[in-house]
């Protein structure tokens, strides 16, 4: 494999043989001669956006973020080459089909062309002395994997491995909700005889943390093959999670499976430098192991134990750190924990397989039917799924896409000894479909994906779509728009149940209690009464997370910092805490004591700001902007509008919708999106920002279609 792009696929780079179209929003409609061309034009336009993010992902993938971002960023970095991101990406480019990999490198290519003069827009690059390096033509497919190998939160298992220890096995599900690291979404199919036009809408949002720029891109790709506009996720081509080609249409969301296994290992290490993990026959097998070397931006200071035994550690200096990292591998898969109390090693599809589906990603741009992307989808690996698709012809799809073992019940729930052969895999689950009878609603709980997990999201955000949906049998593509922007919190009811039966309370504690059970559970962003329910469940999460009966989980959480979101009890029974008021495992639990605290803890609060002036956007930034005013918002984790906080923690917004979109089958042009940012990646441009004050607000702009209302840039 070379060091550069080909130059067969390089004479498809010309910018005469392509057009870029932009609509008020900025946003990118392409046109090209073929679909190669069209690939390269897609990586020209995305560097041309979005540089910054391109080069932030590309080194992130590459575990050398510190190289640019400093101290922060070296407990990611670690684990990135821990978990092998660069190599497996490498292993399953090269595994690709002729085809795909010529459209994977054209993409490649058009990055790598436009990267350099592209990166002089953005001023955080001489900020970091970030330089553009060339693109490879797998970088793609590790931007891919980097973005969603801790996608179905595996480290959840550690865990449930450390609640069993603590309370024993029968709860090891206790904590069980859309957890603090786990990416969801709405999604859903509305047919034709429940809509004006006749004809099927497909609607919904993706919740994943919010970013600056941001996750999704919205584009338009047409040549004389298919013209297809949806989301892209920047560094990668082609349209893989939403799209709409103009006879169908499709989205996802995460189907909550279970698809990667951690493997307690026992490693040997022998005197001369070699390691072997005991397998499951009973034989000792070599373990691969290098290692490799981290560099950590200058001015790092005390970054690792091992830097701080080094001078330039001690005191800041305008030097460079490098950090070893042992990088090892058993036949389970890479370990990534390696510490005195346990080893552990991780086993996940792509790097079983040599596959990330990368062949869907071409297939469901030339889809025309439903068919078409029934096909497409059989090639998905990671992430699993829900898919919802429609066509004109009245076709629609409900289905799970993606790859999962088949495998002992217990490797799904915790980490399982690696010399045991009953936790060995033993082929791939077949995925579940079922029709399309009325609504079709995805929103991460239980349902078509059941047999293929453990933990799924509260029936919430899924029941609430159904009763809106249930409501109207003359939808049209506007009216989504309602959905989208439910800010019913289901959830409140039990927290209220045991409100109400409080007595006895001081005069102020009880104007709070009758003021919060007369509250109407909407977390609007005006809402006093929202800010108050928010502000007596954080009381009462931290007061159940110091309960005896937690003790044994309230230490810090030991082993790879990147996995420590997972680990914290307080998050933990933020988000758990309506399963926690019902569940029968916990029988000392003081809930009515502890809730009776939190209410008098609070009480002689004024309760008089609106949810909106906490509950604001906090979105990821690789270079964090300190100056930076971000909107408040209305909704709430299980809201159909999931802007979430981490209750018991903040009431920031870190997650929400990355994007919202609306499908019309009827007419591709009356669909409707919006994203939390913009089009362009780039701080203070026109189209940074432009359209985040219509996504706080809920409102959605036009797709357009029509050429003659686009403005075509000149080469």
């Amino acid at each position: 494999m070379g060091s550069t792009v080909s130059s067969s696929t390089r004479v498809h780079g010309d910018r005469q043989d392509f057009e870029v179209h932009r609509d008020a929003y900025g946003v990118p409609h392409l046109r090209a001669a073929d679909h190669l061309t069209l690939a390269y034009a897609q990586g020209h336009v995305t560097a041309r956006d979005r540089a910054w993010q391109l080069e932030v992902e590309r080194h992130r993938a590459l575990g050398s973020t510190a190289s640019f971002l400093g101290p922060d960023a070296v407990p990611w970095d670690r684990f990135a080459r821990q978990v092998r991101l660069d190599d497996t990406a490498r292993r399953c480019y090269e595994a690709l089909d002729a085809d795909t990999a010529a459209w994977v490198r054209a993409y490649a290519a058009g990055v790598g062309a436009g990267l350099a003069e592209d990166a002089a827009r953005d001023p955080r690059f001489a900020a970091t002395g970030l330089e553009p390096a060339p693109w490879q033509p797998w970088f793609p497919l590790g931007i891919w994997l980097s973005t969603h190998i801790l996608f179905a939160g595996f480290p959840t298992k550690m865990w449930r491995d450390r609640v069993g220890r603590a309370l024993g096995d029968e709860a090891l599900t206790l904590f069980a909700t859309d957890g603090p690291g786990t990416a969801g979404s709405n999604g859903w199919l509305v047919p034709g005889d429940r809509t004006s036009t006749g004809a099927a809408i497909i609607a919904g949002d993706p919740h994943r943390f919010i970013e600056d720029p941001g996750v999704y891109q919205q584009i338009r790709l047409a040549c004389p093959e298919y013209d297809v506009v949806g989301l892209a996720v920047p560094g990668v081509p082609g349209l893989g999670h939403f799209g709409h080609t103009g006879t169908a249409a499709w989205a996802i969301t995460n189907a909550m499976a279970d698809y990667q296994d951690l493997y307690v290992e026992q490693l040997r290490r022998d005197p001369d430098g070699t390691v072997h993990a005991l397998g499951p026959d009973g034989a000792w097998h070599p373990v691969h192991r290098h290692t490799e070397t981290i560099t950590v931006a200058a001015n790092a200071t005390d970054v690792e134990a091992e830097a701080a035994e080094t001078e330039a550690a001690e005191t800041e200096a305008e030097v460079e750190v490098e950090i070893e990292v042992e990088i090892l591998e058993t036949d389970r898969g890479p370990v990534i924990v390696d510490t005195p109390e346990q080893t552990l090693s991780l086993r996940y599809p792509p790097r079983v397989r040599a596959d990330l589906g990368f062949a869907a990603l071409p297939a469901l741009l030339r889809a025309r039917t439903v068919a078409d992307i029934d096909r497409a989808v059989d090639a998905w690996v990671e992430p699993v799924n829900v898919v919802h698709a429609a066509d004109t012809a009245g076709g629609l799809l409900h289905r799970v896409a993606g790859a999962v073992p088949v495998r002992h019940r217990t490797n799904r729930l915790r980490p399982v000894p690696a010399w045991d052969p009953a936790y060995a895999w033993q082929g791939w689950a077949d995925m579940p479909a079922e029709p399309v009878q009325g609504f079709a609603v995805m929103a991460n709980a239980r349902g078509i994906a059941s047999p293929l997990g453990v933990e799924f999201a509260p029936p919430h955000r899924a029941d609430r779509i159904r009763e809106l949906l249930s409501g109207s049998a003359d939808w049209s593509a506007p009216d989504m728009a309602a959905v989208h922007n439910d800010n019913h919190l289901a959830s409140a009811a039990p927290v209220l149940a045991l409100l109400a039966t409080l007595s006895g309370l001081t005069p102020a504690a009880e104007n709070l209690r009758r003021r919060l059970l007369a509250w109407d559970r909407r977390m609007e962003a005006d809402s006093t009464d929202a800010a108050a329910f928010a502000a007596l469940r954080t009381a009462f999460a931290r007061r159940l997370a110091g309960d005896a009966e937690f003790k044994e989980l309230t230490d810090p959480p030991a082993g790879p910092e990147v996995f420590h979101p997972w680990l914290h009890l307080l998050p933990r029974i933020g988000y758990a805490l309506e399963g926690l008021l019902t569940t029968p495992l916990l029988p000392r639990l003081d809930r009515t004591g502890h809730l009776r605290g939190a209410l008098e803890d609070i009480a002689g609060q004024p309760h008089d700001t609106p949810w909106s002036a906490s509950h604001r956007l906090a979105p990821w930034q690789a270079l964090p902007d300190p100056g930076a005013a971000w909107p408040g918002l209305a909704g709430d984790h299980d809201c159909v509008n999931a802007s979430s906080s981490v209750p018991g923690v903040t009431d920031l917004a870190a997650r929400g919708s990355a994007a919202r979109y609306v499908w019309d089958l009827a007419r591709r042009e009356d669909s409707l999106w919006v994203v939390p940012l913009g089009a362009d990646g780039v701080t203070g441009t026109a189209h940074h920002l432009d359209q985040l004050p219509l996504w706080a607000r809920g409102e959605l702009v036009p797709v357009v279609t029509d050429w003659t209302k686009l403005t075509k840039e000149s080469a």
